[in-house]
């Protein structure tokens, strides 16, 4: 059994290394890559710890279930999304509406117009905020947008476009097929439909134009002006 797990600990670290090597060499001084610890976790995720420190973590029980292409791309993903500044910061929302409710039902108590007015003003500015958070079709096209730079990320690290393209596709079909989370799944489904319209895109752009060229048939000269040019 113990053998086991160091064996288990020794592949989690060697595949947490190769993941690092797939970064750009322009985040891998500030990107950080570790094994999830939370109980249930995303498979993969991106967290803001700092200015200048960003974390992915991944859930290697699951991402085990992926093969090799697939993790790369999923992976890229989320280097995508870091790339596009897309990923969650810290929360002070939910702080800054407690603050403001708070505020607001004691100023009704004391009855101070302006402090009321600065503690709504707080609460209405924290709740925009949060629901941009969650903004379930912002989110979509944001994770949309990561997809088709993953591509291109993958393209930088020898991938064929088409290559790229079957394996995030294959990630996607994996993944819902493995996430029993239906609002999950749809996302999965989503995004999987947005990829194969991209990809239709993509070949068509790289498809020389048809041969098959009618040919034109030079204009006829007249009797007439034949003569003309003889004089």
């Amino acid at each position: 059994m113990t053998s086991y797990t160091t064996s288990s600990a020794r592949s989690e670290m060697n595949e947490l290394r190769r993941l690092k090597t797939l970064l750009p060499p322009e985040l891998q001084s500030w990107v950080m890559i570790e094994a999830s610890t939370e109980v249930n976790p995303p498979l993969i995720r991106t967290e803001e710890l700092g200015k200048d420190e960003v974390e992915i973590q991944i859930d290697l029980a699951k991402w085990e279930n992926l093969a090799i292409d697939q993790r790369n791309l999923m992976f890229w993903h989320e280097v995508a999304r870091i790339q596009n500044d897309t990923i969650p910061r810290d929360g002070w929302e939910m702080a800054a509406l407690a603050i403001g409710l708070g505020g607001a039902v004691g100023e009704l108590w004391v009855q101070d117009g302006l402090l009321l007015l600065l503690a709504l003003g707080l609460c209405g500015i924290s709740g925009y905020r949060l629901w941009q958070k969650n903004n379930g079709e912002k989110n979509l096209k944001e994770a949309m947008e990561a997809d088709e730079k993953a591509i291109i990320i993958a393209t930088r690290f020898g991938y064929s476009m088409k290559n790229a393209y079957q394996s995030l596709g294959s990630a996607f079909k994996t993944l819902i097929e493995q996430t029993p989370n239906r609002s999950q799944r749809k996302k999965y489904e989503e995004r999987l439909q947005a990829l194969r319209r991209s990809a239709a895109k993509a070949k068509q752009k790289q498809e020389p134009p048809s041969e098959n060229q009618p040919l034109k048939t030079p204009p006829v000269k007249s009797r007439s002006s034949a003569r003309m040019k003889n004089i």
